[in-house]
C-alpha cells in the first residue's frame, strides 16, 4: 500500500509518500507561501533530482493539485495516477480531549477538529484545510487524523489538571493536553526495541528537543506527564517560545509596555525563549558560535535552556518513581552532543552517566550510555511521518 502523508500549515504544506511493504519513502516535498505571491513547490523524488515549481497556490486546492501533478509527472514523478495511493494520512494539532488515538476521518470526525480551533487557532484551521482539499481531488480515498495530542490523553488528572477553579476545566477545557504526541509516541516504543525490551515494561523519559522543546514522561508504554500545556507555550524556553513563567509578568509587562493581549501572545510565542535572552538568534547553531566567541548573552540562553532540560527530567524521574531510559530526539537533541553533554551531566546523583566519545554522533540511532550508569541514555531519530503512516496503514486495513 501506498500512503500519503501530509502536514498542512497555515501557509505551507509539507508531504511524504511512502510504500509501506518496505516502509521507504518514495517522495517528500514541500508547498510555500499558500495563498502569498511567489508560492513555490519543492518536489524530491528518493534517488532522483529535486524539481521546483513556481506556480501560484491561492489555497490548500490548489498546493494539493500541485503536488499531485509533481507525483504523477514525468519529470520527478514516481506514481503513473493518483489510483495508486491507498490512503491519506494527515498530521492533526490539537484534538482536544476528544481523541486518544488516531481516528478514520469522518463528518464527525472533521467537526471535533474544527471544535478544537480556539485550541490550536493556528494549526487546526490549515489541517482542516488539508483534509478538504483531499476529499475534494480525491474522493472515496480514506482519510486518517493523527492527532499530535493523542499519545498525552493517558496522563492523569494530577498531572493534566491546571490549580485553577474547576469550572475552567469542565466548561472551557482548559487543562494540559501537550504536544509533539507522535514524537515522543515513537521515540518511546523505538527506545524499548532498540535495547531490546517492552515499553510496557520501562519507565522512559523522551526529550524532543528542537525550535519547539517538550519532554514525556512515559511509564510503562503510556504518558504520564509531559511539559507542554493547554498550548505549546508552556513548558521548556524554546527557539522563541518564553516557556513557562509566573503569570503575573503579563499584566506586569503589559501596563508598562502598553501591549495588547495579542502584542504580549506575540512575544510570548515569537520574541522569546533563547531568542529573547541572547538578542541574537533562535537556532542553536548561531548560539553555539557566538558563544565560542565570547558572547555571554549567546552562552547564558543555551544554559537556561540545558538547566530546564535537566530539571524536568529529574522532576519526571521522581514523578515516575525512577527511569530506565533517557532518551533524545529531534534536530537539537540529535545533533548536539555538546547540549547532550551539558543537560546529563547534573544527573549524577541520578547514577546516569554518558560516554563522551559515544556522544559524538550526530543524528544517528546510537547508545550513549557511559560505564556504569544505572539509566540508559539513547539518541533515537524521530520519525512522525512514519508514525503517521502506520497508524494509517492499520486503521484503514481495519476499519
Amino acid at each position: 500500500m501506498k500512503i500519503l502523508v501530509i502536514n498542512a500549515g497555515s501557509s505551507s504544506l509539507k508531504y511524504q509518500l511512502f510504500d509501506m511493504d518496505n516502509e521507504s519513502i518514495i517522495a517528500k516535498g514541500a508547498c510555500e507561501r499558500i495563498g502569498i505571491d511567489g508560492s513555490k513547490l519543492k518536489h524530491t523524488p528518493i534517488g532522483g533530482e529535486a524539481v521546483i515549481y513556481e506556480e501560484p497556490m491561492p489555497d490548500h486546492v490548489a498546493a494539493i493539485k500541485l503536488v499531485f501533478n509533481a507525483l504523477t509527472a514525468e519529470n520527478g514523478g514516481v506514481i503513473k495516477s493518483m489510483d495508486e495511493i491507498g490512503a491519506v494520512g494527515h498530521r492533526i494539532l490539537h484534538g482536544g480531549d476528544k481523541f486518544t488515538a488516531s481516528a478514520l476521518v469522518t463528518e464527525p470526525v472533521k467537526a471535533a477538529i474544527r471544535e478544537a480551533i480556539p485550541l490550536g487557532p493556528l494549526h487546526n484551521p490549515a489541517n482542516l484545510m488539508g483534509i478538504e482539499a483531499c476529499e475534494k481531488i480525491m474522493p472515496g480515498t480514506p482519510q486518517v487524523a493523527v492527532f499530535d495530542t493523542a499519545f498525552h490523553q493517558t496522563m492523569p488528572e494530577k498531572c493534566f489538571l491546571y490549580a485553577l477553579p474547576y469550572k475552567y476545566y469542565t466548561d472551557y477545557k482548559v487543562r494540559r493536553y501537550g504536544f509533539h504526541g507522535t514524537s515522543h509516541r515513537f521515540v518511546s516504543a523505538r527506545a524499548a526495541e532498540f535495547i531490546g525490551k517492552k515499553a510496557e515494561d520501562l519507565k522512559i523519559i523522551t526529550c524532543h528537543l528542537g525550535n519547539g522543546s517538550s519532554l514525556a514522561a512515559v511509564k510503562y508504554g503510556k504518558c504520564f506527564d509531559t511539559s507542554m500545556g493547554l498550548t505549546p507555550l508552556e513548558g521548556l524556553p524554546m527557539g522563541t517560545r518564553s516557556g513557562s513563567l509566573d503569570p503575573a509578568i503579563l499584566g506586569f509587562v503589559m501596563e508598562r509596555e502598553h501591549l495588547t493581549i495579542e502584542e504580549m501572545t506575540n512575544i510570548l510565542n515569537k520574541k522569546s525563549g533563547v531568542l529573547g535572552v541572547s538578542g541574537i538568534s533562535s537556532d542553536f547553531r548561531d548560539l553555539d558560535e557566538a558563544a565560542a566567541k565570547g558572547n555571554k548573552m549567546a552562552a547564558l540562553a543555551i544554559d537556561m535552556f540545558a538547566y530546564n532540560v535537566t530539571k524536568l527530567i529529574g522532576a519526571y524521574a521522581a514523578g515516575m518513581g525512577g527511569v530506565d531510559v533517557i532518551a533524545f530526539t529531534a534536530g537539537v537533541g540529535e545533533n548536539s552532543p555538546e547540549l547532550r553533554e551539558r543537560m546529563v551531566e547534573g544527573l549524577d546523583f541520578m547514577g546516569v552517566k554518558i560516554d563522551v566519545e559515544k556522544n559524538k554522533v550526530r543524528g544517528k540511532e546510537t547508545d550513549i550510555t557511559g560505564e556504569g550508569s544505572k539509566v540508559k541514555v539513547l539518541v533515537i531519530p524521530t520519525n512522525e511521518e512514519l508514525m503517521i503512516a502506520r497508524d494509517t496503514k492499520e486503521i484503514v486495513e481495519n476499519k
